[in-house]
């Protein structure tokens, strides 16, 4: 921890201490947590706090304000390495989610989920930033759905735990939290003292970065953002509003969804190397569109439970194909602006999240079926931009404006 290494050194370590080993870790890490409370969160608020549609639509809010506040750890990494800042807000992480049943309200769950966001939105900001100043741009695609893997059998762990153990052993909400939160809190423990700090070849911009040449990136990070809090928000609460999934049950589902992402993630990965970002970004907006389109078609038109959790598992596989905007950006950017500009990225993808979940928690309660069609009008959105990325994104080909205008340099 207190010996700072080059990148090009870290070869020379045993394997399980290079960095591409530690963001394997990470990426097993952060999800025993998050998806212990995302499994949870459903049924708990409606349980021991009795929440209806506006009530979750008010907690997913101030979730996100950490997120629209991401842009703070530019501030941050001014005083603590990325590495280190990783690893406390993982803690943070950890700890909120093994507190969580202890705050059975409204204003506990506001204050607890929000301490817990932190953690989450800073180490979400600085992962993406190590990952793609670490990795090599030849290999990114594929590592990025390798790690997305990792994440995804992390998470289908946590969830067939909670399948086998709830019902047989008759769990309490506060064992699984804490049991969850205490080892992401040991793990990154461990990472901290176990791995050296590595340097990247290529110091990083510490202040604000707004680059006009980034445009593209920047409109469909927001639209990502403004997606994402629909299906977040909304889906797994459908499950058991609707069709009145229990914890097991419900769980039982994501379980399932997530060793289909086990086994597609690193395939997805190779196919956006192969066809380029482009054309898989193309393809999962026009995806999403018919996915949000047939959510509203199970309130409108009666469809039953399993075409819900059909689309339930299908709309995560295409949301595993938003490494390509990832890989989008690391060939586009300045190396320096890595750092900074995952910080400005997840602000502004962020930006629809602080407002959007309460006002649609709003309109959920007079009509849950427009709710997703907002979302397909999203998703449609997001295609149009899609279509404005090059075939071969580079410096001074961030879009395929640039062949009638030269890309600015800011």
């Amino acid at each position: 921890m207190l010996s700072p290494i080059p990148l090009s050194e870290a070869q020379s370590l045993p394997l399980w201490r290079r960095p591409m080993t530690l963001l394997f870790v990470m990426a097993l890490t952060m999800p025993i947590a998050f998806n212990a409370w995302s499994a949870l969160l459903n049924n708990f608020v409606i349980e021991a706090a009795n929440f209806d549609g506006a009530d979750i639509g008010l907690l997913h809010t101030v979730r996100e304000i950490p997120g629209f506040l991401a842009i703070g750890v530019i501030a941050v990494i001014i005083f603590i390495r990325e590495q280190v800042l990783a690893m406390i807000s993982l803690m943070m992480l950890g700890v909120a989610t093994a507190v969580t049943a202890w705050f059975p309200s409204l204003g506990g769950l506001l204050f607890v989920t929000l301490f817990s966001s932190i953690g989450f939105h800073y180490f979400e900001t600085v992962n993406q930033s190590l990952q793609l100043q670490w990795l090599p741009k030849d290999r990114a695609p594929q590592v990025l759905g390798w790690l997305v893997a990792i994440g995804s059998a992390a998470t289908a762990v946590v969830y067939g735990l909670i399948v086998l153990t709830w019902e047989r052993f008759d769990l309490s909400y506060n064992l699984v939290f804490m049991a969850a939160g205490g080892v992401t809190v040991l793990l990154a423990v461990f990472c901290l003292i176990a791995y050296p700090q590595f340097d990247a070849p290529t110091p990083q911009t510490k202040r604000l970065i707004l680059r006009r040449r980034y445009w593209l990136y920047y409109a469909l990070q927001f639209m990502a953002g403004a997606r994402r809090q629909i299906f977040i928000v909304f889906a797994g609460f459908m499950m058991v509003e609707k069709f009145g999934f229990a914890v097991h049950e419900l769980t039982s589902l994501y379980l399932i969804n997530l060793v289909i992402n086990m086994a597609a993630a690193p395939v997805l990965g190779k196919a956006v190397a192969k066809f380029g970002e482009r054309r898989t970004l193309i393809f999962e907006y026009g995806g999403l569109a018919i996915v949000f389109a047939a959510y509203g078609g199970l309130y409108w038109f009666g469809w039953g439970v399993v075409l819900a959790a059909i689309l339930y598992v299908v709309d995560h596989v295409l949301f595993a194909l938003a490494l390509a905007l990832k890989t989008y950006f690391q060939k586009i950017a300045d190396p320096a602006d890595i750092a900074p500009t995952a910080a400005v990225a997840f602000t502004i993808n962020h930006i629809a999240a602080v407002f959007l979940p309460a006002l649609l928690g709003l309109l959920w309660v007079v009509s849950p079926g427009a709710v997703f069609a907002v979302a397909a009008a999203m998703a449609i959105v997001s295609l149009l931009l899609s279509l404005l990325i090059p075939r071969h994104p580079e410096p001074g080909n961030e879009t395929i404006l640039n062949k009638y205008a030269p890309a600015p340099a800011e």
